[in-house]
């Protein structure tokens, strides 16, 4: 009896750990599911979401304009205040653009967010690059705290002319619990090196 009560307990935190990991794995497939179901119905367009290197030797077409809206959207279980700072900016392609979102935690309790952006129209959406985004990264933030939020961007000089106005939306959602199940798997790492150490001392 004695040499099956290890295997019990391994096999145990293993299927633990296998639960924990799909459910991890499941929460943050909801957001790229998203992008894949914007992508395949055509409704808005993608930015890339990839950092851009800032352009070396970029050359400003002031020729022309192009205007930038900003939007701002808040999934329902997100307690948050979200805005950009400005409504909209007249740029030149090319020109390398600095701005930001605001948001402030209405709620008592710590929460983390991340930001799902998409532009408008679709065919625009090859044309505008982020250089820094919080879209590329999980943003937490305490109870009743506010933050800034940056966004540096440029709109490529070979946008076509006929593409006057670029609407840039971010959807905020609630990822505080995929988070915690994050640390869970962690903690259940530790908790399996941990009992391994102590069955190799038996």
């Amino acid at each position: 009896m004695s040499e099956q009560n290890p295997t019990s307990n391994r096999k145990l935190v293993t299927w633990l750990c296998v639960a924990v990991v799909g459910m991890f794995g499941f929460g943050f497939a909801l957001v790229p599911l998203y992008d894949i179901m914007c992508e395949a119905l055509g409704i808005n367009g993608k930015t890339n979401t990839v950092s851009a290197v800032q352009p070396v030797g970029m050359r400003a077409d002031i020729s022309r304009t192009v205007r930038v809206e900003f939007m701002a959207h808040i999934n329902p279980d997100m307690p948050w205040g979200f805005e950009p700072e400005t409504v909209f900016l007249d740029v030149y392609p090319g020109e390398v653009i600095q701005t930001a979102y605001l948001a402030k935690n209405n709620s008592s309790q710590p929460l983390i967010g991340q930001a799902v952006p998409s532009v408008s129209p679709g065919t625009g959406a090859a044309y505008f690059n982020k250089i820094e985004c919080f879209c590329f990264n999980h943003q937490p933030l305490d109870g009743q705290s506010e933050t800034e939020m940056p966004l540096i961007f440029y709109i490529e000089p070979d946008i076509p002319e006929s593409i006057h106005t670029l609407t840039l939306s971010y959807t905020l959602y609630n990822i505080t619990n995929n988070a915690s199940v994050q640390d869970a798997v962690e903690r259940s790492k530790g908790s399996k090196s941990a009992l391994n150490r102590e069955l190799s001392y038996e």
